[in-house]
């Protein structure tokens, strides 16, 4: 079944997207919640219309990103957690206390749109994640975990 993406959706595929699902996924989950539309011929020439009206305006967003991209690749960030015997954390590090840090650094990025590489950290140490800041523009981002002053 092919669909017309009216949002993103979460391993998927972005606004705009023309994708091929199964029929049930398509039928019983994205039409009825509004997160897609069927791919008639019709529909795809809209949708063909408006990313040409869109493309000017998208090259400003890319332009946009990039920078923000440069910005973070510039920055070098430590966030302190509690740590028990060794360099095991009590609790964890994850992409919510890394979208926190970088917050505090002036960068408001959501945390939906950061990975962790690994999922959660649970030592000290040097990690590396991924941020997502347009569907064109991906920075990896190195951050360490070093253990909170008492």
């Amino acid at each position: 079944m092919e669909l017309i993406l009216k949002q993103d959706v979460e391993n998927l595929g972005f606004k705009d997207d023309v994708v091929t699902v199964k029929n049930g996924y398509g039928r019983n989950f994205l039409i009825p919640t509004g997160h897609a539309i069927l791919a008639t011929a019709s529909a795809k020439k809209v949708l063909a219309e408006n990313l040409k009206q869109r493309a000017y305006k998208e090259a400003k967003v890319v332009e946009e990103a990039n920078v923000i991209a440069e910005a973070l690749k510039a920055l070098e960030i430590k966030i302190p957690a509690k740590t028990g015997a060794g360099d095991k954390l009590f609790g964890s590090v994850n992409n919510a206390d890394l979208a926190d840090a970088l917050a505090k650094e002036g960068q408001n990025i959501e945390k939906k749109y950061i990975t962790v590489i690994g999922g959660t950290v649970k030592r000290t140490g040097k990690y590396d994640s991924v941020i997502r800041l347009h569907r064109e523009v991906t920075v990896d981002f190195p951050f360490e975990v070093v253990a909170q002053a008492d």
